[in-house]
């Protein structure tokens, strides 16, 4: 915790760190942005802006098409027909691709992947390897209420609602799209850059050493990882970048003894938690409580069950709880504090705790700080403002967490809408030619 919070306070020392208040909404709407810099691009960079606003109109084409395929998690089928439209577009930049399945019984539809390597050895083999991260489904499945191709209005710059249009198939298709414009320039040769686009992201199946096992052996071979989910802009209106994730764990609080005494120590033991277990970024929500004479949950643990009576008090409580936290250290203070204050029970009465883990955290670590550094000088050079830093403990879950830990990593290079999640979700269509134009910029510089 105390680099994590030295690496912030660096940053903000430098004057690069902007943060974007946690009680800001998702996104807001797109700003226009002056440039604040001259461009200092390059010949070959130039062409590469150039050949991303070229084919802007069909880059929103093809989110067009990929957008009115539903790929819920659990449509397995339109998650793989999702999965083959932008393999056909990997297949044209020459990328080698290949479907990786799942296991039938995980009932999981799988990921794309696409690679390319620069030769060991060669003198073309160029700069740092990349692995670049999205994901196919979404949270939508078939039949759900939410439009999945709507624009609001005829003008070229109106917002467009749908399903996935900025989480996070808006974010597939700048990773295209910076690939495109750099093939066109020449500039893919020698490169070694691994996209994965996992078919199961919004709910991961298990056991994640499956699921996500091929990710974390392409990170083994990799020395960069960006990944494409939603661009959030900050109070100000300007981008934002990830550069730490909370973990997603969890807890099982068991609560028994003589009737009359297991409400109240469940009721002393969270109450203890509250006041207690505090630090900046560390959180916990009990989701679920089930208490009586007899309580269970079931096989899922996300459901339970309980008897009793009016006139006797519960003596059973079961509680069910996540906990989100900035890194391991914090993660081991928090539950050292908590067995502290389970251990402390009434007379009569016995309680236990179990922990589980879910989601890696991805911590702020120096080397995840100086990409945001390039990434924010990328696109102050193409004339796109500076990109400031969302605070780690405002963003969810999501797959970068798996292998940040393993190697530099940032996330939040998609498209920017509004509503994720929710039938009002919407993608300004501008932030794809912006999201591009920077992703290529940094892929370049990163791979050169």
């Amino acid at each position: 915790m105390r680099r994590t919070m030295a690496c912030l306070l660096a940053l903000a020392a430098a004057g690069t760190l902007r943060m974007a208040a946690a009680d800001e909404p998702a996104s807001t709407l797109s700003p226009t942005i002056s440039p604040t810099l001259s461009p200092t691009l390059s010949p070959v960079e130039q062409r590469i802006v150039a050949a991303v606003r070229a084919h802007s109109p069909q880059a929103l084409e093809l989110l067009r098409q990929s957008v009115l395929i539903n790929s819920g998690t659990n449509n397995l089928q339109g998650v793989r027909t999702v999965g083959q439209l932008f393999r056909t577009q990997f297949d044209a930049l020459g990328f080698q691709t290949r479907w990786i399945d799942m296991p039938p019984e995980m009932k999981r539809a799988g990921h794309l992947l696409a690679t390319r390597t620069g030769a060991p050895g060669n003198d073309k083999a160029k700069g740092k390897r990349l692995l670049l991260l999205g994901h196919l489904d979404t949270v939508f499945e078939p039949g759900d209420a939410a439009p999945l191709w709507s624009p609001q209005g005829s003008d070229s710059s109106a917002r467009i609602r749908g399903q996935g249009v900025s989480d996070m198939k808006g974010g597939d298709v700048i990773v295209i799209e910076a690939l495109r414009a750099l093939q066109q320039a020449g500039a893919l040769d020698g490169t070694t850059i691994s996209v994965m686009f996992t078919g199961d992201e919004e709910e991961a199946g298990h056991p994640h050493a499956v699921s996500r096992g091929d990710m974390v052996e392409l990170a083994k071979r990799s020395d960069v990882a960006l990944s494409f989910e939603g661009s959030l802009l900050d109070k100000d209106g300007l981008a934002t970048a990830t550069v730490g994730r909370r973990a997603t764990a969890g807890f099982t609080l068991k609560v028994s003894g003589k009737q009359g005494h297991s409400m109240g120590v469940t009721a002393r033991i969270l109450d203890a938690f509250r006041q207690q277990v505090v630090e900046p970024g560390l959180t916990f929500n009990p989701g679920l409580i089930v208490g009586g004479t007899e309580a269970g949950l079931d096989a899922g643990e996300i459901r339970g069950t309980a008897a009793g009576k009016t006139n006797v008090i519960a003596n059973t409580v079961i509680v069910k709880s996540d906990l989100r936290y900035l890194d391991y250290a914090q993660r081991d203070r928090a539950q050292a504090r908590m067995r502290a204050i389970v251990v402390q029970n009434l007379a009569g009465a016995g309680a236990s705790i179990a922990f589980e883990d879910s989601y890696p955290p991805m911590a702020v670590t120096p080397g995840n700080l100086k990409m945001l550094e390039a990434y924010s000088r990328a696109s102050r050079d193409a004339g796109l403002g500076p990109i400031g830093m969302v605070p780690p403990e405002a963003r969810g879950a999501g797959d970068i967490q798996f292998v940040a830990p393993l190697l530099d990593s940032l996330d939040g290079l998609g498209a920017n809408g509004r509503g994720m999640h929710s039938p009002e979700e919407d993608l300004d269509p501008v932030s794809i030619e912006r999201g591009a134009i920077r992703a290529a910029l940094l892929i370049y510089r990163l791979t050169h």
